[in-house]
């Protein structure tokens, strides 16, 4: 609860157990407009529990430290607990039946900061993944470019792990399935001419093709950004640490005029 200065407890039989400043919750209505940078109160946050209860001070340290966080955005994870569960069970992604899909489930996720991109996957069933910075980004950067890039990440894991369950790829860009859609079925003939993201694109379609080669099943699904949904979130808190990476892909120059 928000508290002036002067702390009173707001009822009998209450005792503080924490008090700070900091952006510990996120903004009003961050699911309905897919905001999920923490909020910076302008009054207090306090804790209260009963005099009664018997909290550990390892707990009331953790609080605190809740409290007291400055960082932008909050960390999800995948719990058990029947709250948690619960949540789940009204994602998107629960709705459309991605937890239950019968094979490989990665979301992935670009991020695209003052210049700098980065991309990651995250694997739901072992709770791992990767990523990566992008290079090139002084020709130009662009969000779809990371996206790209956090799907190849993913398809080459797979490939790497000679994974042949089905794949599932979550993601919340249509770009990326509008760039990627152009490549399937018959009777098209698209070009790379002039993409700016050939270099990702055309190891992408390869490891598509390969996969179709060998019969292996891959399915593309969108889901709205920043709703809630733990994937979603790991895959962008991942996507953002990609642009501190020391690891740089696809970085080199197309050695086409760059005007500044």
């Amino acid at each position: 609860m928000g508290a002036s200065n002067k702390t009173l407890a707001p009822l009998r039989e209450t005792k503080l157990i924490a008090r700070a400043d900091g952006e510990s919750s996120r903004h009003k209505g961050w699911w309905r407009e897919g905001k999920d940078k923490l909020a910076s109160h302008s009054m207090t946050t306090e804790v209260w529990t009963s005099t009664q209860s018997h909290i550990s001070s390892d707990t009331v340290t953790k609080i605190q430290e809740a409290l007291e966080a400055d960082d932008s955005k909050d960390k999800p994870f995948f719990g058990e607990d029947q709250l948690e569960t619960v949540h789940r069970l009204g994602t998107e992604a629960e709705l459309l039946g991605i937890y239950s899909f019968p094979g490989v489930v990665d979301a992935i996720d670009g991020s695209n900061d003052k210049g700098i991109m980065g991309a990651d996957f995250y694997r739901l069933d072992e709770s791992r993944g990767g990523s990566c910075q992008l290079g090139r980004g002084e020709e130009g950067n662009s969000l779809n470019r990371a996206e790209l890039g956090a799907a190849c990440l993913a398809l080459e894991d797979a490939k790497k792990r000679e994974d042949d369950r089905p794949i599932l790829l979550l993601t919340a860009s249509a770009c990326l399935l509008t760039s990627i859609q152009k490549w399937t079925g018959e009777g098209k003939s698209p070009s790379m001419w002039g993409n700016p993201d050939a270099d990702i694109l055309r190891d992408i379609i390869q490891l598509l093709r390969e996969r179709t080669d060998l019969e292996l099943f891959t399915i593309f699904s969108k889901i709205q950004a920043h709703r809630g949904d733990p994937q979603n979130e790991v895959a962008d808190r991942w996507a953002d640490e990609g642009r501190d990476s020391e690891v740089i892909r696809w970085s080199l120059p197309t050695n086409r005029p760059i005007f500044s």
